[in-house]
């Protein structure tokens, strides 16, 4: 198949039957981008349907592009993801986002499972407690990124180390740990939220290592990436390959 026979096949595997809304208004553009999206971007890397949709979803959750979300909820559903799966990808961007624009996003992604009525609340995913939540999340950190964690609780200053206690027990402790996603995923999604917030780029390439550590290859950061381009744009898909590359040199 060809490129235009392949994004047309796609988009029915995603959203059925219907025609985008913009060939009404705005053809040409819509060409571009359907033939763009679902006919090159979709099919370049091994990333299967269910990941494209889950990076789609944390990217336009960080972009707040929320009629896009709504549409890509409907999609995900539609190639076999589950509700707990679709909202733990969101619930993992509350860290990075803070909580307004999750919250928005979490608005959006209801509405839909309203309409596809999807029993809510879904089933908890919770597994800390207040007691442990800090040792458990330590314990993913270091899981991840290594001795470095310890040196850098070592190293921070007396009126900053709050903040050091913060990442452990409410970034990984709070959402690190929840069920639903597995840790490689949970670090993959987290690699595409820090690459389309842009100016995050120390994070993202702490981020690369910490996927590397737990098992994502570069092949598949790349294809990641690649996956979040139509939605966050060549600059900062350029500067997230660049600290993929000084992080993990091509000759690795």
């Amino acid at each position: 198949m060809n490129r235009i026979e392949k994004s047309r096949e796609k988009y029915k595997e995603l959203f059925g039957d219907g025609v985008p809304a913009g060939y009404a208004t705005d053809p040409d553009l819509q060409d571009i981008l359907t033939r763009f999206i679902f006919g090159d971007v979709f099919y370049q890397g091994h990333l299967d349907d269910k990941q494209r949709e889950l990076i789609t979803l944390v990217v336009l959750a960080t972009n707040q592009t929320l009629p896009q979300l709504g549409a890509h909820t409907h999609a995900a559903l539609n190639v076999g993801l589950t509700p707990v799966a679709i909202k733990e990808a969101i619930y993992q961007c509350a860290p990075y986002l803070g909580f307004p624009k999750t919250l928005n996003a979490i608005t959006e992604i209801n509405a839909v499972f309203k309409d596809r009525n999807i029993g809510l609340p879904l089933e908890s995913q919770k597994q800390v407690e207040e007691d442990n939540r800090f040792d458990k999340g330590l314990a993913v950190q270091v899981e991840i990124f290594g001795d470095v964690i310890e040196k850098k609780r070592e190293n921070a200053p007396s009126h900053q180390k709050h903040i050091q206690d913060y990442l452990s027990s409410f970034c990984f402790g709070d959402f690190y740990t929840r069920g639903g996603l597995d840790l490689k995923t949970r670090e993959l999604l987290t690699l595409c939220i820090l690459s389309a917030l842009g100016g995050a780029e120390n994070q993202v390439k702490a981020h690369v290592q910490g996927n590397l550590n737990v098992g994502n290859d570069k092949e598949t950061l790349i294809a990641a990436i690649t996956h979040c381009l139509p939605y966050m744009g060549f600059p900062r898909t350029l500067n997230a390959l660049q600290c993929l590359n000084e992080i993990i040199p091509e000759s690795r």
